[in-house]
């Protein structure tokens, strides 16, 4: 079962904080920090900043064992002062240098969803799998749940990676790549789209 993640204990929220930092040290979000070892110390504080910002701001799903999660914003009220809060936060703890280069790279791939994204409909800002626990259904379990959320309030659900794979495994749970866009470091943006009138099968 999938619900909001809320009063969630300091050792839970250290638990899924590590999680969702393991999970995206290799993204190629991170490209231009270096090697996966070289980057793995302020990959992990970058995503334990992000991670807050979505809990803080209301927008975090968990299933009952805290081995999965998922970040789902509708767009129709966000939440932008969590949000703030994390770019000071980065700001404080990560070399400037590295947030250039990512602010860089953000910037040049920020509108490979503008076909959907100027409209209402859920975006969802990570997916995360206990490294321990892939494989299981969790990551699928989770997407269902989105997809449930988008259906209920009839709006698209969208998905952004930076990662092949990761659009592939969205694109098996039904969704749509209908966009990607190359940065000038090689990193390519996936940009995909769920829409219940045209995959109701799904």
């Amino acid at each position: 079962m999938i619900r909001k993640a809320e009063n969630l204990t300091y050792e839970q929220l250290s638990r899924l904080r590590s999680s969702v930092g393991e999970a995206f040290v290799t993204n190629e979000l991170f490209h231009n920090w270096g090697s996966v070892d070289e980057r793995r110390a302020d990959v992990m504080t970058y995503m334990s900043l992000y991670f807050d910002y979505v809990y803080e701001a209301g927008e975090l799903y968990v299933n009952d064992d805290l081995t999965g999660c998922i970040g789902l914003e509708d767009s129709s009220h966000p939440n932008k002062w969590p949000q703030v809060k994390m770019l000071f936060r980065m700001f404080a703890r990560i070399r400037f240098s590295r947030i250039r280069s990512l602010l860089k790279f953000v910037k040049q791939i920020s509108g490979s969803n503008a076909l959907y994204a100027k409209a209402p409909h859920i975006d969802a800002l990570m997916v995360c799998v206990d490294k321990e626990h892939q494989g299981k259904g969790i990551a699928r379990e989770l997407v269902l749940f989105a997809k449930q959320m988008a259906r209920d309030k009839h709006v698209p659900l969208l998905f952004d990676t930076d990662m092949k794979e990761y659009a592939q495994m969205y694109e098996h749970f039904g969704c749509e790549v209908y966009n990607t866009v190359k940065a000038d470091n090689g990193v390519t943006r996936y940009s995909l789209v769920w829409r219940e009138h045209e995959l109701q099968s799904n």
